[in-house]
Order: structure tokens, then C-alpha cells, then sequence
């Protein structure tokens, strides 16, 4: 920057850089026109925290007794004439030099860092970076023809001075007359910003970005911005109603939220926070926050109105607002993920909000049903997008078991359950509660008292393979043909019983199944484990992701029936009625009717069958040949 000769009124020319900028700010920015007020109203702000800072130890300055804060008029103009706004701070204020050095040199060097990230990221948005680099006061020219900056010092000798520009190569420098202490915008206008120039317009920019604002800001006598956040009041200090009526205003929810979570901190890193979880997944029709994310404050300006980098994909449901006086004002979307202190800050509010939901659970086990109902799915797919999530979310997961009572039960509970021989955590999956509460699968561990989760939401089998275990207690399907249980007292006397079909008719009934049901099954043999239950299907040994079948069944993705072992009771009566006929009525079409329900029965229960409507032809002809062959006796 060159400067002219030293008369009471000098002109400055821009270096080549700065130019650059403000056309990069009237050009590229033009949609964020509103974003000229924060950063006004942050410097301002600025200005007033520095001489506050400057009073603790000299009181010897302009105006001491001065209100600090930030002041909008409008003045009148002709019809003719351009729009024009004035802002007011009583700040600290600024010299010739300063005026000069502030709005200059310092902005030069932060123009070019600037303009790099630009060069550097095509998609990068200007308007997330904007204030990053001291180049926020430039953001004025999005909307200005000219801007008159009048500031006087706290200094009490200095004197007034003016910088002036119409945002093209020049700036200059002039006397001004200026009583008190701070700084003066005199902004005029473009023609399509004139609604600037509009109370309303003013008011609803200042509600949006600069509503807590530590310093009061004025429109005409009114103070438009709340000043005081609420999140940044003491807890005690506030009232359930006074919650209430915050988060209705932010979200325009009626429905109370499920929780609350008001929180400080200063360490490791300054925090203040007011989180909600919402009583519905999906906002209502008049829900004024439709998207994911939650507010990011920093020294009480709104940097990000949705900031979704803060906590895990599986925590995107929390609204509310976060501030932080650690960070830097405009943290851009790419610095918010690559912020040491942004991290360690998501860290710790994701920590505050799993130690909340853990209270709720233990003190409110119905509440905390509701949420699980609600929002269990964001944590089952937080595992299938972040297995490393696992530790986090396990402990949260609702289920519920074969002896639960239709109550959801956790991991924890369910761990605590287990008889000290159980090595395993057992679960079974299908289409409902009710379909698995009478799976096959399940006679033997009735049989032996044993628990078993029911995993009936298909994002539960989406995750399976990547589950594992859980306090290092491995997942076991219990359709696993390799499942090793001990022998109860009722079975070894059943295996001595006379009601056991005999070996002969048990294996011609068997080989009938087979050149029944063909390709479809792998496998029929006997079964060491049904008891109330005639067959089952179990997958073989070596079936890779056999969970996922499910999956593709509801995803229709060219859908095949996988094939599974046919394990079958011979102590049960219908397969001894059935082995009956095979051995002194082979040609009764009972017979092969009969297998071929079972084995569909059996895939219904699994959750494997594309068309369980498919069958209805079937049944119709078994209750026809019934009710013929019931006649004829």
C-alpha cells in the first residue's frame, strides 16, 4: 500500500490482492448478504471486550462511565436518495494509524491466505471462511456503495480521523468530528440491499446470528438481541418452563423433548452447551430446523447453523446449540474437521449426552423406551457405518427376549441373567416378536431355562456379522447347525422312549423328504435339539453372511430361498403320523403336501420365505384331503 502525501485528508491505493478480494465478496457472496451485519456486530463486539480488558487496569480513559454497546440507526433519506444504516460501538475506538493499519495492512496479509484456501479448494463455500482471515469487515461491500468509518480513540488526546472508500482501489483518510469514544459505520446502500435499511430486516438478521451477543445492541431505544443466552446461565438459575419455551422458539416443537442436556465446562475446552433430544425422529410439519445438526456458537456469534461435524452420524438427531469462546470465529466446514479443539470438544459434549442417556435409562426405564424407539435405528446403522462405534453404542441397544415379559432388556441385564455356564449371547432372528417367540429354534433353550434375544428389526441382521461380542462374550445365532448344548434329563429319557419312531420308519420318512423337497435343502437328519417343534432349518457350518439373507429377501435384490440343513423330530406326532403313511399308504398325496408345508412353515418362521401368501393354495388342499379322508373313517 502506498500512501500520497501527508495532508489532512490522504488517499491510500489497494495492493493488487486486496482488490481481488472485494471483488470476490460482491460477486461471490452476493447470496450471504446478511452475513455483512455479524460480522459488523463481531467486530464491535471485539472492540467493546478489548477496552473492557483495558479498564481492569487503566481507568484513565474517554467516557469511562459509557454503556458499552452497539447502537443501528436508520437515517432519513429522500425518496431519491440511497438507503443508509449506521452502526455505533463504544469501544475502544481507533487513531489515524490504527484506522489505517486496521483496515489495511493487517487485512492484506489476511487477503492473501484467504485467496489461497480459495485457489487451493474449488467447492469451498467463501462464506464459511470469511471471517477467518480478517478480512470480515470487507464482507460490507456486499452491500454497500460507500462506508464512512468514524472512530475516535479511548485515548483521551487522540483525535477523531475518518476512513472512507467505495470499495474500489482507494481508500483516504480524513479529519472527523467525534465527541465520544468508539467506533461509527456510516454505510450507504446499494439499490438491491436497500432492505437492509428496514427494522424488521435488521432485527430478524441479528435474532438469527448475533442474538447473544454479550453487549447489548440497540435499534433506535429498543434492545433487539437477548444478550444473556440461556445455555450460558448456571442451571440452578433456570426454570423447567424456561427450557421449554427456548426450545419451542428454536424449533418451533410443542412437543417436549424427550431430554434435556445443559452443560459447562473450561476444561480441556471451554463449553458451554444446551442440547436436546426431540420426542420425534422426523420434525413436524412446522418445525422451523429440518435438517441435522446442531448450532455452533463462538463468542456468542452464530458461526454454523447446522453444524453436523460435531458428533457421530449416529448422534445427528441431538439439536440445541454449542459455544465455545476456543474457537475461532467462522470455522469453516473443512476446519471444523481438522480442528484439534473441535474434536476433542465433540468428544466431550458425545460423552456428556451418553452419560445423560444413561441416567434416563436407569432412571426412567419407560422414557428411555420411547427414545429407543425413536432413534435406536441411528445407533444400529452408526455400527454398519463405524464399526468402531461398537463400545459406544452396544451398551444403549434395547431387546426384546424369551424372558423378558415384553419388556426391553439390555446387554448388561441380559449378561447378568446368564447362569455362570454360558460361555455365549444367545439370539434369534425373524420378522416380529411374535414370529420368533415361536421359532424351533428356541425348544432347547426352553427347555434348558436358557435366555435369548430377539432380533427381529432387519437393521439387527444387517450388523450381525460385525458384532462379535460384548464384554467379550461372543453372539451366537441359535440356528447354528454346530450348536453345542448339554443333554437335559427329559431328552436322554425321550431317546429311551417308545414313543421315539423306530429307526426303519424314522429313515424312510426321512428319504421321503428328501425326493420331496430335492435341491431345496441341503440336508434332512434328525434333530438332537427339537422338542415342541417337528422340523426346523438350521444353516450349514460353513454359510458365509447367512444373516444378510433376510436382507435380500426385504431388499428383493434377485432374491433366492438359500439352502439349509432340514433337521427333523421324530418324537413329535405329526412327523410320526406322516412316517405312518410312508411306510402303509406311500401314495397318499398327505404325505408330500404335508413335507413340503413343513419346510415352508419353516422358512415363514425364518424370515426367508419370498411369499408366504404363496402357501394358502397348499393349505386349502391339506384341510380338503383332511376333512375327506376324517369323513371316510
Amino acid at each position: 500500500m502506498t500512501t500520497a502525501e501527508k495532508t489532512p485528508t490522504a488517499d491510500y491505493r489497494f495492493k493488487a490482492e486486496v482488490k481481488q478480494l472485494l471483488q470476490i465478496l460482491v460477486h461471490s457472496l452476493y447470496k450471504e448478504q446478511d452475513i455483512f451485519l455479524r460480522e459488523l456486530i463481531s467486530n464491535a463486539s471485539d472492540a467493546m471486550t478489548r477496552l473492557h480488558f483495558e479498564m481492569l487496569t487503566n481507568r484513565d480513559v474517554l467516557d469511562p462511565d459509557a454503556e458499552l454497546a452497539i447502537r443501528i440507526e436508520i437515517p432519513e433519506v429522500g425518496d431519491d436518495e440511497p438507503k443508509k444504516i449506521i452502526i455505533k460501538d463504544s469501544g475502544i475506538g481507533m487513531t489515524k494509524d490504527e484506522l489505517i493499519t486496521n483496515l489495511g495492512t493487517i487485512a492484506q496479509s489476511g487477503a492473501r491466505e484467504f485467496l489461497a484456501r480459495l485457489d487451493e479448494n474449488d467447492e469451498l463455500d467463501p462464506s464459511d471462511v470469511i471471517g477467518q482471515f480478517g478480512v470480515g469487515f470487507y464482507s460490507v461491500f456486499m452491500v454497500a456503495d460507500e462506508v464512512r468509518v468514524v472512530s475516535r480513540s479511548h485515548k483521551k488526546r487522540a483525535k477523531a480521523a475518518a476512513w472512507v472508500s467505495d470499495g474500489s482501489d482507494e481508500f483516504h483518510i480524513e479529519p472527523a468530528d467525534k465527541a465520544d469514544r468508539g467506533t461509527e459505520m456510516h454505510i450507504t446502500l446499494k439499490k438491491d440491499a436497500a432492505e437492509m435499511a428496514s427494522e424488521w430486516k435488521l432485527k430478524q438478521i441479528i435474532k438469527k446470528h448475533s442474538d447473544f451477543v454479550r453487549y447489548p445492541i440497540y435499534i433506535g431505544e429498543e434492545q433487539v438481541n437477548q444478550q444473556t443466552p440461556l445455555w450460558r446461565k448456571r442451571p440452578s438459575e433456570i426454570e423447567a418452563e424456561d427450557y421449554s419455551n427456548f426450545y419451542r422458539q428454536m424449533t418451533m416443537d410443542f412437543e417436549e423433548p424427550l431430554l434435556t442436556v445443559h452443560f459447562s465446562s473450561d476444561a480441556p475446552v471451554n463449553v458451554r452447551a444446551l442440547l436436546f433430544i426431540p420426542a420425534k425422529r422426523e420434525p413436524g410439519i412446522l418445525a422451523s430446523r429440518k435438517d441435522p445438526g446442531v448450532m455452533l456458537y463462538s463468542h456468542n456469534v452464530l458461526i454454523q447453523e447446522y453444524c453436523t461435524d460435531l458428533l457421530p452420524k449416529w448422534l445427528e438427531f441431538v439439536d440445541g446449540v454449542v459455544d465455545s469462546e476456543d474457537l475461532p470465529l467462522n470455522v469453516s466446514r473443512e476446519t471444523v474437521q481438522n480442528n484439534r479443539l473441535m474434536r476433542q470438544l465433540g468428544k466431550m459434549i458425545k460423552g456428556r449426552i451418553l452419560r445423560e442417556l444413561k441416567k434416563l435409562a436407569k432412571d426412567d426405564p419407560e422414557k428411555y423406551a420411547l427414545f429407543w424407539g425413536e432413534y435406536g435405528r441411528y445407533f444400529k446403522e452408526g455400527i454398519a457405518i463405524d464399526p468402531t462405534a461398537k463400545d459406544d453404542v452396544l451398551p444403549f441397544f434395547r431387546y426384546h427376549t424369551s424372558k423378558s415379559d415384553g419388556e426391553l432388556t439390555s446387554l448388561d441385564d441380559y449378561l447378568e441373567r446368564k447362569p455362570d455356564g454360558q460361555t455365549e449371547i444367545y439370539y434369534v432372528t425373524g420378522d416380529s416378536v411374535t414370529s420368533v417367540a415361536n421359532s424351533p429354534h428356541l425348544d432347547p433353550f426352553k427347555a434348558r431355562d436358557l435366555e435369548v434375544l430377539y432380533w427381529v428389526d432387519p437393521l439387527d441382521v444387517l450388523i450381525a456379522p460385525g458384532l462379535m461380542d460384548y464384554k467379550e462374550t461372543p453372539f451366537k445365532n441359535i440356528d447354528d447347525a454346530d450348536i453345542e448344548l448339554p443333554e437335559t434329563e427329559d431328552e436322554a429319557k425321550e431317546e429311551e422312549s417308545e414313543e421315539t419312531l423306530p429307526e426303519k420308519a424314522f429313515n424312510q420318512f426321512v428319504g421321503r423328504c428328501v425326493t420331496t423337497l430335492g435341491d431345496k435343502v441341503i440336508e434332512v437328519r434328525a434333530s438332537k435339539v427339537l422338542k415342541d417343534s417337528p422340523v426346523r432349518l438350521v444353516a450349514p457350518v460353513d454359510a458365509q453372511n447367512k444373516e444378510m439373507d433376510r436382507i435380500q429377501r426385504l431388499l428383493n435384490q434377485d432374491y433366492e430361498i438359500p439352502k439349509r440343513i432340514l433337521e427333523v423330530n421324530r418324537s413329535h406326532p405329526l412327523v410320526a403320523n406322516l412316517a405312518n403313511l410312508v411306510e402303509n399308504d406311500p401314495d397318499n398325496a398327505l404325505i408330500n403336501l404335508g413335507i413340503e408345508q413343513l419346510y415352508d412353515s419353516a422358512l415363514i418362521q425364518e424370515g426367508l420365505h419370498p411369499n408366504p401368501a404363496d402357501i394358502l393354495p397348499r393349505i386349502q388342499q391339506l384341510l380338503t384331503l383332511a376333512a375327506a379322508q376324517a369323513d371316510q373313517a
